[in-house]
């Protein structure tokens, strides 16, 4: 079957989370705290770079949550970054964020932070299972949490987190067509990142990667 005809029969709520059930669980990823594995995820698709990154970056354990919205068609749900924030400022990413020492695991903490960005309920979020842990240059192990979202949720944006909370369908995010690999220079070597351009939403790097990372587990 090609990934177009997989992606066409898994539009429906029942079908995607009856297959992401089979293939997640909340097994902590290994590597998120040891410096000796190095994540098969990251910004950067060279190996080698990715054991240069894990050599000179100390560990910093992070938690996102993919919440997958239960409609007829499913939908994710992103947030926009505010634009006067250090790191990432206005770039579209997961609800999510470092994992502090009182998180009893990185579920914990992604629902902490979607609670605190974006005010969802964490009774509306049944969690399904990590994506594979994902690296980032700076040193991040960000584990993704998949979840089902029922769609009778509210949000009350922390303003000085995120601009802008939105849908965006499963299919489109899904279709591998709409996966785009760029390239750019970054310290004297070439960097290869992920985008899913969406209408005026530029959705690419670590959140764009993680959306691959999903793709591949569940509808390949």
């Amino acid at each position: 079957m090609t990934d177009t005809a997989i992606s066409q029969d898994m539009l429906s709520s029942a079908a995607f989370f009856g297959r992401a059930a089979e293939r997640l669980s909340l097994d902590v990823p290994p590597g998120l705290t040891d410096p000796t594995v190095v994540p098969r995820r990251g910004d950067h698709d060279s190996e080698e770079m990715m054991k240069a990154i894990a050599e000179v970056r100390p560990i910093k354990p992070a938690a996102v949550l993919v919440p997958i919205i239960e409609r007829d068609e499913p939908t994710i749900l992103l947030t926009q970054r505010t634009a006067h924030l250090r790191d990432h400022a206005g770039q579209i990413a997961f609800p999510g964020g470092k994992i502090d020492a009182g998180d009893a695991s990185p579920l914990a903490a992604a629902l902490r932070e979607a609670s605190e960005e974006i005010g969802l309920d964490e009774s509306r979020i049944a969690p399904i299972g990590y994506l594979d842990l994902y690296m980032t240059r700076f040193g991040y192990r960000i584990v993704p949490v998949v979840a089902r979202v029922r769609p009778d949720f509210t949000l009350l944006l922390n303003p000085a987190e995120v601009d802008d909370a939105f849908e965006v369908p499963l299919s489109f995010l899904m279709a591998p067509e709409n996966h785009q690999r760029h390239s750019r220079e970054w310290n004297g070597g070439m960097r290869s990142f992920l985008a899913m351009p969406f209408g005026e939403r530029y959705i690419w790097g670590v959140t764009a990667g993680i959306l691959r990372n999903l793709y591949e587990r569940i509808y390949q």
